[in-house]
């Protein structure tokens, strides 16, 4: 049985009973009234101070769902200002009738800026990837659709090579220095029978026996009744910063970017259909990524793409696709707890990983719908950190950890064994990268889609069970479904909000 996180540790280990550095300055900051009543001796203004201060800590301190109330406040506020200034509101330029180039993006919130070109060709490839440019995080990327056959029915052997391909693939990202974002993207929706029905119109024989044409058909009746779509996106993602050097000797502007990015996209492939298994790696050119965009703002036009895009084969004057101006949702609206965009609704959450471990696989239960008209999405980042950078955190969280094992000490605090276990993980992950090993920040993003006149709150909740059932604990975006919902569910590598300078 292959299981994950063996070697997982927290990205920031509090140094002070669990405690951040922030925390307790805020925690220690909020106790000066209480110092000056001291000093001065108005003991009834300090009796009075104290539960102010109670209080305060219990702000700053106590999680619920995952903030501090503190931060929920800010949340709240920041939620009521932008409502009020209009900023949780959009609207399209085509639903407005002042779309000028139908070949530029226009998309909502988080991905305002970004910009898709079209790509030169690849090197003995009739093919032209689409490059996606982010202006707001001045980065460069491109998407694949990757079909792999899964690992339900692989061996141990089998996931144990899968498993050692990905990471293979994490160390030559850090050692490169050139990758900052791997997104892998899985979007799963009940089978509509478009592909299926026009297979059989095709191969359907007038002669077949009554009896056999009864059966097929009771057959598809129930296939399509359980049958679930899956789709497979990976997307690559380089800084601006890394292969501008690079792309002046090869060409400038976005072509000589470009080339830089297909040579990264060729080693990510070679890696993808090597040891992890995929057997089909194609890279999205501006016209499907358009139809990824669209797909994943309205599931509801998947059903008319794939059949216009069939016909289109057989027939030319049928026209197939969607032009990029046209991608995304006539309009949208942002709410604390959900997000809206065209005539859906969304709700996300993000997956905190457990401290035991998970089994390989154990997350496709939460990207089951739970019925027709449901779609569900996962996106889980892969941020590969630089070996200099990767060297001096983990020196940083072991020091940390010393320092709140002597405090604990001191106090007469007993260690417990979840300490004992974060402090062997961080030995271990230093002996790893001593190894040659590379050190990867992971983060995810989970969203459900749902037409907008259904509950998507109930929805919503039945997502959050089905990820306890799979082991992990949900937490809930409140307060950012727009900017969580573009992560899950949109193809371009937009990613979670990043609250780090990138090195």
């Amino acid at each position: 049985m292959s299981v994950y996180g063996a070697s997982a540790t927290r990205d920031r280990q509090g140094w002070f009973f669990g405690l951040t550095g922030p925390q307790v300055f805020l925690v220690l900051g909020s106790a000066i009234p209480c110092w000056l009543a001291m000093a001065v001796g108005q003991w009834a203004t300090l009796l009075a101070l104290i539960p102010l201060w109670l209080l305060a800590v219990a702000l700053i301190c106590i999680p619920v769902r995952g903030w501090s109330a503190a931060q929920w406040i800010g949340v709240l506020v920041r939620h009521t200002v932008g409502q009020r200034a209009g900023w949780t509101r959009w609207q399209a330029k085509a639903a407005a009738g002042e779309l000028e180039d139908p070949g530029e993006a226009d998309l909502p919130g988080v991905l305002t800026g970004i910009q898709i070109h079209d790509g030169p060709p690849m090197a003995g490839r009739v093919t032209r990837p689409a490059v996606i440019q982010n202006h707001a995080t001045r980065t460069w990327a491109a998407t694949a659709r990757i079909v792999h056959p899964g690992i339900g029915m692989s061996d141990e052997e089998d996931r144990d090579r899968m498993g050692s391909g990905l990471a293979e693939l994490f160390e030559a990202a850090s050692a490169s220095g050139q990758i900052q974002l791997v997104a892998l993207q899985v979007r799963t929706i009940p089978d509509d029978g478009t592909e299926r029905t026009e297979w059989v119109r095709q191969h359907a024989r007038p002669t077949e026996p009554q009896l056999s044409a009864q059966i097929h058909a009771q057959l598809d009746g129930a296939v399509n009744g359980a049958a679930v779509r899956t789709g497979a996106f990976v997307t690559v993602v380089v800084g601006e910063e890394t292969i501008a050097k690079d792309a002046r000797r090869a060409g400038r502007g976005v072509t000589g970017r470009a080339r830089i990015l297909y040579g990264i996209l060729a080693e990510v492939e070679a890696r993808l259909v090597g040891a992890i298994g995929c057997t089909h790696v194609t890279w999205l050119d501006t016209a499907d990524l358009a139809v990824a965009i669209r797909t994943g703002f309205e599931p509801g036009d998947a059903a008319a793409l794939a059949d216009a895009a069939i016909h289109h084969e057989y027939d030319d004057t049928i026209g197939a696709g969607v032009p990029v101006g046209a991608a995304g949702p006539t309009n949208a609206s942002t709410a604390l707890r959900s997000y809206r965009h065209g005539d859906w609704e969304s709700i996300s959450t993000t997956i905190l990983l457990p401290r035991k471990g998970a089994v390989m696989g154990a997350l496709a239960r939460a990207l089951v719908p739970s019925q027709v008209g449901e779609r569900r999405a996962l996106t889980v980042y892969y941020r590969p950190v630089a070996q200099g950078v990767a060297d001096r955190t983990t020196g940083r969280a072991e020091m940390s950890a010393a320092m709140a094992a002597e405090m604990r000490r001191k106090v007469g605090r007993v260690e417990r064994a979840r300490e004992r276990r974060a402090v062997e993980h961080l030995h271990e992950t230093d002996e790893k990268l001593e190894r040659g090993r590379s050190l990867v920040r992971i983060s995810s993003a989970l969203s459900i889609t749902v037409p907008a006149t259904w509950n998507a709150q109930d929805f919503g909740r039945r997502l959050d069970a089905s990820v306890r059932l799979c082991g992990f604990t949900p937490l809930p975006l409140d307060g950012a479904h727009d900017a969580a919902f573009a992560a899950a569910a949109i193809p371009l590598g937009t990613g979670l909000p990043n609250g780090r300078r990138v090195r």
